[in-house]
């Protein structure tokens, strides 16, 4: 075998050796490339058939952005109370949870619009539930059970115009459709009838964005 041939089949023994760790260093610890950052979450959200806002968080969101820029957050929201009329004078207090069903997930990418800034577009799911409902003060015997027969669908995504910062956080928004309830005692016909609806409006603000 001459030298030159030689050089040639080490030069390309070399080469996949090259091409075989550079694989490896992306699939194998494809997690080490991952960038998990903690948000501080607050926000507010408009149910539209009651006419009535309902406070989210103070609450935290545990965040991983892969190398592709698919986003997945793990977020507990507290429980808050809301406050609405009925039929314009019927003071309704109640108990809301948002229960999620799984891990809030999306994706980070460049805006098409404007190559210098960054949207996360991103899907919650959560059941919606009620509990220590009141008319005029008088409770009504919704039982522990009261939530929405489906989980919820939330899309959050970055305003037009505006940039997400994955290392700082931004401003996400969307719009959803809140479903029917069930068990909820002989008062699921009157709770069907007043909250389930579209035109939902959700803000919540990523800030204190932090690496861990």
């Amino acid at each position: 075998m001459s030298t030159m041939s030689t050089m040639w089949r080490r030069a390309a023994v070399a080469a996949a050796g090259t091409a075989l760790i550079a694989t490896g260093a992306m699939t194998s610890p494809a997690q080490a490339a991952t960038i998990d950052v903690i948000y501080d979450v607050n926000g507010t959200t408009h149910i539209n058939s009651t006419n009535s806002d309902i406070a989210i968080g103070p609450a935290t969101m545990y965040s991983f952005v892969e190398t592709d820029g698919s986003f997945t957050g793990d977020m507990a929201l507290p429980g808050t109370r809301t406050k609405f009329h009925l039929l314009g004078f019927i003071p309704v207090t109640a108990n809301v949870n948002f229960e999620p069903t799984g891990p809030t997930t999306g994706l980070v990418s460049r805006d098409p619009n404007d190559r210098t800034k960054r949207i996360l577009k991103s899907t919650s799911n959560y059941y919606v539930r009620l509990s220590n409902i009141a008319v005029v003060g008088f409770p009504l015997f919704a039982g522990s059970n009261c939530r929405t027969s489906s989980p919820v669908s939330i899309a959050a995504d970055t305003p037009a115009g505006e940039n997400f910062n994955i290392t700082v956080g931004g401003r996400l928004t969307g719009t959803y459709s809140i479903g029917n309830f069930q068990n909820c005692g002989l008062n699921t016909w009157l709770i069907n009838s007043i909250i389930p609806g579209s035109g939902n409006t959700i803000e919540l603000n990523l800030t204190n964005g932090r690496l861990q």
